[in-house]
């Protein structure tokens, strides 16, 4: 007999304020992630240059070909050898708010955490032991926090030392995620 979904309610809350409480954790007592990003040599000069295109917030790629047919120019690949070449996010001006992306990081744990747990309803019964609950629900969540950023470094550059420290962070959150749910999963009495 299947787990049903709403039985999950608890260990998917749980797990996520886990999530929530040790990725707070990682980010403003360690510098696990201080090497993430760089800075610009002569920053001031490039926010003067890169202010003065009055870009609205969103992604960029340069140089960005408008086609195949572009992409497999020589002006293009003359462009790329001369560089630069990047790919940046534009935020908007102003403070930081922090609370909408707590929020929203929040709200994706819980969502990580629901998708969790219909993988691991249907796939485990009632009175399922321990330690079959956390491989499930271990290898569901780390995919679920960590592979997608792997395509950042194999397509657009990212450094692979970012990617294994998210992966890293996966780890946790998906061993986190899969010690509530197997502390917590559903057992008939």
């Amino acid at each position: 007999m299947h787990t049903g979904f709403v039985a999950l309610w608890l260990p998917i809350v749980l797990s996520a304020v886990l999530v929530f409480a040790a990725s707070s954790v990682l980010h403003m007592f360690t510098k696990w992630h201080a090497g993430d990003w760089n800075g610009v040599p002569d920053e001031a000069a490039a926010r003067k240059a890169i202010g003065a295109l009055n870009l609205p917030p969103g992604d960029y790629m340069m140089p960005r070909p408008g086609g195949m047919e572009e992409m497999n120019s020589p002006e293009f690949a003359a462009k790329k050898t001369e560089g630069p070449n990047l790919v940046m996010t534009v935020f908007p001006n102003g403070p930081v708010s922090m609370g909408a992306a707590l929020r929203n990081w929040f709200i994706f744990s819980l969502v990580v955490s629901a998708f969790t747990g219909y993988v691991a309803a249907h796939a485990l019964p009632l009175n399922a032991p321990y330690l079959s609950v956390f491989r499930i629900v271990g290898a569901v969540a780390f995919a679920s926090y960590g592979l997608a950023s792997v395509p950042q470094s194999i397509w657009y550059g990212r450094n692979w030392g970012t990617t294994l420290r998210g992966l890293g962070d996966a780890l946790l959150y998906g061993a986190l995620t899969a010690g509530a749910f197997g502390w917590r999963w559903p057992h008939f009495i």
